[in-house]
């Protein structure tokens, strides 16, 4: 009873959405012109769906599909920077919500042709990749990356990477299978990126249990490469729900010259300690010490920037969405990418201004302050946090006494470094 209690919990604080309207990729007519527009190529493995409005089922596909989706997105005096304005009724208002302007579907090689003219139209020929959690639909997936890519406003290709997840905290299981069932066919997109000599640089961001996916492609492909491309710069990991030790493997089946990989941790994610229970009491990698032995000594010898945001406040009591808090540090880390620059850069205090925007007391460990910060902020949005808060509360997972502080700045408070960063 015990194990199965546990496994409950996990199921529930890990999920990825709160309950969302439903059938909302059928298109609409663009009649927001001051609303923009987020143009992302989808490969996924998941099931076609015959329903137009969902487009891809929660089920394994046979192989691979490919579609191009353009989202709308309200302007910012409609919605907060790092939130997904989700329509409350159908069709969608552009002008007030998210919408779907175009769907298609794409057989392989229309897919590679609509890689190829996205490229050359982006300044610095880069594409990121996007691999979302567990418990989301295809819905979910495809907002949560218009946001990410709108808000970051980087000129990087998005290309979101979906898998067959059934959107259900209950599915934790088969959600998880799913993750391996993908895996030959991000590895197969990761070997095509790296190959196409139009495309000069990967950025690859991968929240919860999509970390997992990210790093099994990654380490086929370097095992079948001897080595990965130099062309992937930057791998970020978010919240990772991954062992610790299945880590440790998997770098270092990657070799020596593997991507600049930047970890963000939290030592009191309380969804990540029910994750480590159920999993034989293991570290998870998210939420590591990155101060003590071993990890402290093995991420330095790998070059792994890490950030830790254990002093970090937040409204999720939690601590598993801390990322969402800063709404601000996506826009500017978007724009460090887009200037070609590794999301290891510190010059001009670029680190300590990081830290002074998302609390003033953040612990940094490693070679830059706060860059991993910047793109989960639209992966978990306020709702899903009261989803998390609200349905552990329900199974008996006592939550912190004491009320949370916001992690964000007071940009008119405030008159040092990190003024200038709200200001751009």
């Amino acid at each position: 009873m015990h194990c199965i209690l546990l496994a409950a919990i996990l199921l529930t604080v890990l999920s990825g959405c709160a309950e969302r309207p439903k059938n909302v990729l059928i298109p609409v007519a663009d009649t927001s012109p001051s609303s923009s527009r987020v143009e992302m190529l989808v490969a996924t493995t998941r099931g076609r769906s015959a329903n137009p409005g969902e487009m891809f089922t929660g089920e394994r596909g046979l192989s691979p599909a490919f579609a191009d989706i353009t989202v709308s997105i309200p302007p910012d005096n409609v919605r907060k920077v790092g939130e997904v304005a989700w329509p409350k009724k159908l069709p969608p208002n552009p002008a007030t919500d998210f919408a779907v302007l175009r769907s298609a579907d794409l057989t392989a090689e229309a897919a590679k042709g609509w890689l190829s003219a996205s490229v050359r139209k982006s300044p610095d020929r880069s594409v990121l990749v996007f691999i979302h959690g567990f418990n989301n639909r295809f819905e979910d997936s495809v907002f949560r990356f218009a946001q990410i890519a709108n808000d970051a406003r980087t000129d990087s290709v998005p290309i979101l990477v979906t898998w067959p997840s059934r959107g259900s905290t209950f599915a934790y299981g088969y959600d998880r299978e799913s993750t391996n069932y993908t895996r030959n066919a991000l590895e197969t997109l990761f070997q095509y990126l790296g190959r196409d000599p139009e495309i000069e640089e990967v950025s690859i961001l991968a929240h919860s249990m999509g970390n997992w996916l990210a790093l099994e492609a990654l380490r086929q492909m370097a095992i079948r490469n001897d080595g990965l491309p130099p062309k992937f710069k930057n791998i970020m990991l978010a919240a990772p729900d991954v062992d610790v030790d299945v880590f440790r493997s998997q770098i270092a089946d990657m070799g020596k010259q593997h991507p600049q990989f930047t970890l963000f941790v939290s030592q009191d994610d309380r969804a990540l300690a029910v994750s480590r229970r159920v999993w034989g009491s293991v570290a998870r990698l998210g939420s590591i010490d990155p101060e003590k032995a071993p990890y402290k000594e093995e991420l330095a010898a790998n070059n792994i920037t890490v950030i830790d945001l254990t002093k970090v406040k937040s409204g999720d009591k939690l601590n598993h969405g801390k990322f969402a808090e800063s709404p601000e540090i996506v826009q500017l880390i978007g724009a460090r990418i887009s200037d070609g620059q590794a999301l290891t850069d510190s010059r001009v205090g670029f680190g300590d201004s990081i830290v002074a925007v998302t609390t003033g007391a953040a612990a940094v460990a490693g070679t830059a302050a706060g860059l991993a910060i910047a793109a989960p902020v639209a992966v978990v949005d306020q709702n899903t946090r009261d989803n998390y808060t609200n349905q552990v509360g329900q199974l008996g997972l006592p939550a912190e006494g004491g009320k949370a502080g916001r992690s964000t700045v007071d940009c008119n408070a405030r008159k040092d470094a990190s003024a200038n960063i709200c200001n751009r």
